[in-house]
């Protein structure tokens, strides 16, 4: 059985950035939507017993086309929303730290750099997906977007994603309409880079982060 993320903050805790009503209906609307249509395919599909890593990585190993697709989809939307809630925080605003804070300086020359990255990733992205910075094992840092409910995991990259920014519209349009760029700038008031930075060195020394 999959279960979401618990929040250790209450709905309000990211205001202004983040309005209650929109945390409220992305939580538990939502994420639970992909949680129970998850936990209902891999139960079909017999499969209960990977980690949602495992699961992501295995999909081909699912014979089944359409709960294969299933997975793909909601297993993709389990993990996303799971990484995206489980970095952002009251506490946001924070700085990179140790490893993660070196490596983001050798790879992008500094963080104001990484975020202009990430900003442009997200902007960019069409219609509904993400925007991702994942490290690989050697603790390498790559940014990418990806469509609907797409990851580096399920794109075979070799890359694990350490921050995860949400561009469907639900994720937003509550509060700042179509204006995604200011959810973004907003955005990077609550995401927590002391979690992050924590991220990245489970990755490097080979541990599960979800």
């Amino acid at each position: 059985m999959y279960t979401q993320f618990e929040l250790p903050y209450a709905y309000d805790a990211l205001e202004p950035y983040i309005d209650a009503l929109t945390m409220e209906t992305h939580y538990s609307k939502h994420h639970a939507t992909y949680t129970k249509n998850l936990n209902d395919a891999v139960a079909k599909a017999g499969v209960c017993d990977k980690t949602i890593t495992d699961l992501l990585l295995s999909l081909d190993s699912i014979s089944d086309e359409t709960l294969r697709k299933s997975i793909k989809n909601n297993g993709g939307g389990f993990y996303n929303h799971n990484l995206y809630f489980s970095t952002i925080s009251p506490n946001g605003a924070t700085l990179p730290t140790g490893a993660l804070n070196k490596a983001i300086n050798e790879t992008f020359g500094s963080f104001s750099t990484l975020q202009d990255e990430l900003t442009k990733l997200a902007i960019g992205q069409f219609g509904s997906g993400w925007a991702w910075l994942s490290s690989n094992s050697k603790g390498e840092l790559m940014v990418s977007a990806s469509p609907n409910q797409d990851n580096p995991l399920t794109e075979n990259k070799g890359y694990t994603p350490i921050v995860a920014i949400d561009v469907w519209e639900h994720a937003y349009y509550l509060k700042y309409k179509n204006l995604r760029l200011d959810y973004i700038k907003a955005l990077f008031n609550v995401i927590d880079w002391t979690i992050v930075s924590k991220n990245y060195d489970a990755i490097i020394n080979l541990n599960s982060i979800l």
